[in-house]
């Protein structure tokens, strides 16, 4: 029997994948983060299928019903918002099915960061403008953040930055991003991307603070920092040049 990770995508359900969608469709048992996964997406699971909310669970309890499904014979969809790669808290549940000797796998989805540059029509690297994409948290009542992984330090590059989980301290992740990329740097805020409430604010590190603490953004949002947000002026991409060699 095997636990079927797989990545719900950031919140329309219709941005799960094929594979995703398929195994969710025969899993006998689906445990699902209620507070973040789409009740839609439910409506794929078998109809005697067993639905365990997770939200108001803790870690043992969580995999202590993966482990006693896969004893019974039942496979698991364990749904994850997002993509199970990045802040999905998936390493400590594989960690402890591997002590406990069941069997997964994962199934990609789309990540957060993904549909918030679809909903601004940007593409996150631009030629000689910004070709790296840092994907990033503050630490505010979460796990502490690794040495040398602070944003001053990141911020160094002044590469693309995606912030998930940041948006409740705006105010010092503005403070702390202004030495390197400046107040003009363009900034946008993502809030329920793909989502039917999605909402977006643009602006600057000068002025995102006060946009954000005015629409009443407190979670459910990504925050965008970077010059690639709005540049027009740039030289196309090597890829579909004229110029290359294409034997």
């Amino acid at each position: 029997m095997t636990v079927h990770f797989i990545g719900a995508g950031p919140g329309a359900a219709d941005l799960i994948t094929v594979r995703g969608q398929r195994l969710l469709a025969a899993a006998p048992v689906c445990l699902f983060a209620g507070s973040l996964v789409p009740r839609e997406l439910l409506e794929s699971c078998p109809p005697d299928a067993r639905l365990v909310d997770t939200a108001n669970l803790d870690l043992d309890q969580i995999v202590g019903e993966m482990v006693d499904a896969t004893k019974a014979g039942l496979d698991v969809a364990r749904l994850h918002s997002g993509d199970p790669s990045v802040f999905s808290a998936v390493a400590e549940q594989m960690r402890r099915l591997d002590a406990a000797g069941v069997a997964y796998d994962v199934v990609p989805g789309v990540p957060a960061f993904a549909a918030a540059a679809a909903s601004l029509g940007r593409e996150l690297t631009v030629p000689e403008v910004a070709q790296t994409v840092i994907l990033t948290r503050t630490a505010e009542r979460a796990t502490a953040m690794p040495a040398g992984e602070d944003l001053a330090t990141l911020g160094a590059s002044r590469a693309t930055m995606v912030l998930h989980l940041a948006v409740q301290r705006i105010e010092a992740v503005v403070a702390e991003l202004l030495p390197n990329y400046g107040p003009q740097c363009p900034v946008a805020v993502v809030a329920r991307a793909s989502r039917e409430d999605e909402l977006i604010l643009r602006g600057t590190l000068a002025d995102i603070a006060a946009q954000v603490v005015e629409a009443g953004v407190r979670r459910t949002a990504v925050i965008v920092v970077g010059a690639a947000l709005s540049a027009s002026q740039f030289p196309d991409s090597h890829l579909y040049s004229t110029g290359r060699c294409r034997t």
